[in-house]
C-alpha cells in the first residue's frame, strides 16, 4: 500500500510540475496538456506511476454536469439543426473502420479482434472490453488508443490557436467565489449521483454520461442555472492528463515501436479523415468551423468536452456528435466484427 501511495503522489509531483511549465510557457491548455507530457515523459524513462483512481474518476463527473448545464431549454430548440451535421456520422465511423482495420490487420499484423477495436473511435474501456472478449491484446489496444487520443488532443490546441486564434488560456468560466453555494451544492451531487445511478445502470462513460443526462433534467427545470466554476473545470483538465499519460506506464521497447508506432499512424489518418468531414460540414453552413472541427475530431470523449469548454464552442452540437459516434462504435462494433470473423 505504501508503495501505492508513493506512486500516486509521484505521479501527481511530476503532473503538477508538467502543469507548472505549461503556464510559464504560455503553452495552451497548460493543465491539460502539462500533466500529460509529464506523465508520458516520465512512463518512457520508466518512472514508477500510478492514476488517480476514484479521484481522478470523480472529477470527470464535473465534465458531464458542465455540458448538461448548457442544456437549456433555448439549447434544445436548436437541437434539429444538427440534424444534417449528424447524419455524417455513421459515413464517418464506416470510413475509419474501412481504412483502420486493413492498416492494423494488414500493415501492423495484428490479430483480428485486437485490429478491428483497435481501428474502432469508441471510449477507450469500451473498446478495451470488447476487445479483450474477443481475444485481442487489451495491452496493444490501450496503447493504440491512449495514443490516438493523445495526438488528436495535443494537435487540436495547436491548429484551434494557429488557425481560428482561440485563447485556450482563458479561464473555463466564472470563479467559484461568483456561484451561489447551493448552486455549487447541487452541481456536486447532481455530479455524484448522476454517475452513480449510471454506473448501475451498466451505461457507458457512465462518470460523464449520467451526471450530464441528471444536470440537463436539473437546468432544463430551472433549477441548476450555471456550469461549475472555472477552478473545478482546471482540476478535471489536470486528472484528465494524468489518466491519458499513465497509460504508458511500464512500456517496452517493442510496444513503443510496435503499439505506439501504429497509434501514431492511426491517429494521422484520422486526422485527415476528420478534416474531410469538417470541409465538408462547414460547406453546408449547419455549424461554425471552430464547432464541427471539434465536433469530427475522434479523441477521447473527456479530452474533447474539456477542449469545447475552453474554446467557448457549442457544447450542445460538440457533445451530441462524439455521443452518436460512440454510441453506433458500441452497438454495431461487436457484430460487423462476427460478421467479419465468419466471411474470413
Amino acid at each position: 500500500m505504501k508503495y501505492l501511495t508513493f506512486r500516486r503522489m509521484a505521479t501527481f509531483a511530476g503532473a503538477g510540475a508538467g502543469g507548472a511549465l505549461f503556464v510559464l510557457l504560455g503553452l495552451p491548455l497548460p493543465l491539460l496538456l502539462g500533466p500529460m507530457a509529464a506523465c508520458l515523459i516520465a512512463a518512457l524513462i520508466g518512472v514508477p506511476m500510478q492514476d488517480a483512481g476514484v479521484m481522478g474518476t470523480f472529477m470527470r463527473t464535473f465534465l458531464g454536469v458542465a455540458v448538461g448545464a448548457s442544456i437549456t431549454p433555448e439549447a434544445l430548440r436548436h437541437m434539429p439543426d444538427f440534424a444534417l451535421s449528424l447524419a455524417f456520422v455513421p459515413l464517418f465511423i464506416a470510413l475509419i473502420g474501412a481504412i483502420g482495420y486493413p492498416l492494423f490487420r494488414r500493415v501492423f499484423g495484428f490479430n483480428h479482434a485486437t485490429a478491428w477495436y483497435a481501428a474502432m473511435p469508441g471510449g477507450l474501456q469500451d473498446m478495451l472490453v470488447f476487445g479483450e472478449e474477443a481475444g485481442g491484446d487489451p495491452r496493444a489496444l490501450s496503447l493504440i488508443h491512449a495514443t490516438r487520443i493523445l495526438v488528436i488532443v495535443t494537435a487540436a490546441p495547436l491548429i484551434m490557436s494557429a488557425y481560428w486564434g482561440a485563447d485556450l488560456t482563458q479561464a473555463p468560466g466564472r470563479p467559484a467565489s461568483e456561484i451561489a453555494p447551493l448552486q455549487l451544492l447541487l452541481m456536486v451531487i447532481a455530479g455524484v449521483a448522476g454517475w452513480k445511478i449510471a454506473a448501475r445502470m451498466r451505461l457507458f462513460g457512465a462518470s460523464i454520461l449520467g451526471p450530464m443526462i441528471l444536470t440537463a433534467a436539473l437546468s432544463l427545470g430551472g433549477i441548476i442555472t450555471t456550469r461549475p466554476p472555472a477552478e473545478i473545470i482546471w482540476a478535471a483538465q489536470f486528472f484528465i492528463g494524468i489518466a491519458v499519460g499513465v497509460k504508458y506506464a511500464g512500456i517496452t521497447w517493442r510496444e513503443l515501436r510496435v503499439d505506439v508506432g501504429a497509434g501514431v499512424v492511426y491517429a494521422a489518418l484520422l486526422a485527415l479523415i476528420s478534416l474531410g468531414f469538417f470541409e465538408v460540414v462547414t460547406l453546408t453552413g449547419v455549424a461554425r468551423p471552430l464547432d464541427a472541427f471539434l465536433a469530427f475530431l475522434p479523441g477521447g470523449q473527456a479530452e474533447m468536452v474539456v477542449i469545447a469548454i475552453i474554446a467557448g464552442a457549442d457544447l450542445a452540437y460538440v457533445v451530441s456528435h462524439h455521443l452518436l459516434r460512440i454510441i453506433l462504435v458500441i452497438v454495431l462494433a461487436p457484430i460487423v466484427a462476427r460478421l467479419f470473423r465468419r466471411a474470413g
